[in-house]
């Protein structure tokens, strides 16, 4: 009987580790397109999307905001910030989506885009956080949401933070590359930096600690200023 209990256990197990890997949208993760010396990189949690193009000169876009599937084959995109044209911030936006094995093409506006996919958004820390507490003088500040916001976007493997005020279009700055969480470090290796080029190819290094929606995020900034972060899931 206890052999027979543990077979059904396990069978059931299996079944909602399979309907779980099935409810999640297949276009979940991080992906890339190439052309000639870009590289442009979409990563895409449940609620949120950016997608930025940098080249070995340096930044040269980003734009992203909330998406939500309306059928297999199309979205609806409300822009959050766009670097290249800020009227877009608070528009809706659809979008055409095809799959074909591990690449899908995007249809956005007159842009259609090929991507292959570099991970599938897995992992202790994949979502899209906001900043919600700063420390200074030896106290954490509560930082209440409003229109001007900073938030980061993880996939399995690539990350990207954005400074933005989705009330007037403004963009303050982004930055975003490759990171690993282990044994309680999180470490980033920046492979675009808007605000100091010089910067790319850095390794930074943190300490983390997740407990629940709250990640604990301590350590040195690209710059090189001491801080201790507290940021929320959103």
């Amino acid at each position: 009987m206890k052999t027979l209990f543990n077979l059904c256990l396990s069978v059931c197990l299996t079944v909602a580790g399979l309907f779980t890997a099935q409810a999640q949208s297949p276009v979940i993760g991080a992906w890339g397109a190439y052309n000639g010396g870009d590289t442009t990189i979409l990563l895409v949690t449940p609620t949120y999307f950016s997608i930025t193009t940098y080249n070995a000169q340096g930044f040269k876009s980003t734009f992203g905001g909330t998406w939500q599937g309306k059928a297999d084959d199309a979205g609806e995109l409300v822009i959050e910030f766009n670097t290249a044209d800020s009227t877009q911030v608070g528009k809706r936006i659809e979008a055409g989506v095809t799959f074909d094995g591990d690449q899908f093409v995007t249809s956005i506006g007159d842009t259609k885009t090929t991507w292959t996919r570099i991970d599938y958004g897995q992992g202790e820390l994949a979502g899209l956080w906001q900043i919600s507490g700063r420390e200074s003088n030896g106290t954490m500040n509560a930082i209440q949401p409003g229109d001007r916001k900073t938030i980061k976007i993880l996939t399995g493997s690539r990350f990207q933070w954005v400074a933005i005020n989705t009330a007037t279009g403004q963009f303050f700055g982004t930055g975003g590359g490759t990171y690993t969480f282990e044994n309680g470090v999180y470490t980033e290796r920046l492979a675009f930096f808007s605000r100091d080029h010089s910067r790319v190819g850095a390794s930074l290094q943190f300490k983390g600690a997740v407990n629940g929606n709250k990640w604990d995020h301590s350590g040195k900034s690209s710059q090189g200023a001491p801080i201790h972060e507290e940021w929320t899931r959103q």
